[in-house]
């Protein structure tokens, strides 16, 4: 089923603005309200933890956490901690990080496909409950198991842009997160690349597929939309306005792509609590379509 929910931008939204946020997400009947983090600003568990201390019914989704930053062990259990706490809330996800921040901190790795490659089919191994022992270039692990794995393990995400990163996200990931500014057109391409990789790789099930969508409401929303597109070509093709009705219909041609969730990132000068109250409305008519 397609779904919906909407994005707290941590470049035009400080960390002091994050729990009344939320908390509007939650009173409007958002489903989901995803974050990333990037260095140096929020982290994204610590975030994802209190968000879900402080509301009942929504899921934030982390799209994503970088995994040079963190050891995968201690991602596991991060995830796996706050998977118990707040079972079936979270949609973790990870990816390569900026290259130049990862150096920044002494953590670029030299193949950031081999981590990936390494990285995450350990991290669902863990969070499944499995002992796991690895000797990769990046992911070494002597019989590590989790000893309070989550009762149902949440599915990985993983970030992807490039047709490599696509395909290998296909073939590790349990989902894929891709950036917004892309048109209906450049989505189905990636979905293709991310779907047909998991079936030569063999792996059964669906892959849940997540795509960021730059959206406005309400005054200059086309002007917004627009501005927040950036200098691509077809900037009408990349983004999405008008009123809840008007955007869930656009929403359409993304989830005809092949996506399954469209995530509202919202243009710049925009009041979240308005935007919210519009952004459920979306996930609701599109949850009706």
């Amino acid at each position: 089923m397609a779904r919906s929910g909407a994005i707290f931008n941590p470049y035009t939204h400080t960390p002091d603005e994050f729990r009344d946020a939320v908390l509007v997400a939650e009173r409007e009947g958002l489903p989901e309200l995803w974050i990333w983090e990037d260095c140096f600003r929020t982290s994204a568990f610590a975030a994802a933890a209190a968000a879900l201390a402080w509301t009942e019914r929504l899921r934030i989704g982390i799209g994503i956490s970088p995994m040079p930053l963190r050891n995968v062990a201690a991602t596991a259990m991060e995830i796996a901690t706050v998977e118990r706490l707040f079972p079936g809330r979270l949609l973790p996800g990870v990816g390569h990080g900026v290259l130049p921040w990862m150096g920044q901190v002494g953590a670029r790795v030299a193949s950031p496909l081999t981590l990936m490659r390494e990285y995450v089919p350990a991290l669902r191994a863990l969070l499944a409950g499995d002992q796991v022992d690895a000797a990769g270039r990046y992911v070494s692990l002597d019989a590590v198991r989790l000893d309070a794995p989550p009762a149902t393990a949440p599915l990985v995400y993983a970030a992807a842009e490039g047709p490599k990163t696509l395909r290998l996200s296909g073939e590790v990931a349990d989902g894929t997160v891709l950036d917004s500014g892309h048109t209906p057109a450049e989505v189905r391409a990636a979905v293709e690349a991310v779907r047909g990789a998991r079936a030569e790789a063999g792996r059964a099930g669906a892959h849940d597929v997540v795509s960021y969508v730059v959206a406005a409401f309400g005054p200059d929303a086309e002007e917004r939309a627009i501005a927040d597109v950036g200098d691509k070509p077809d900037p009408h093709e990349r983004a999405v306005w008008g009123d809840p009705a008007a955007v869930a219909a656009a929403l359409g041609a993304y989830f005809e792509a092949g996506v399954d969730d469209a995530v509202l990132l919202p243009a710049s000068r925009v009041d979240l609590a308005e935007f919210y109250a519009s952004a459920a409305e979306v996930s609701r008519l599109v949850a009706r379509a």
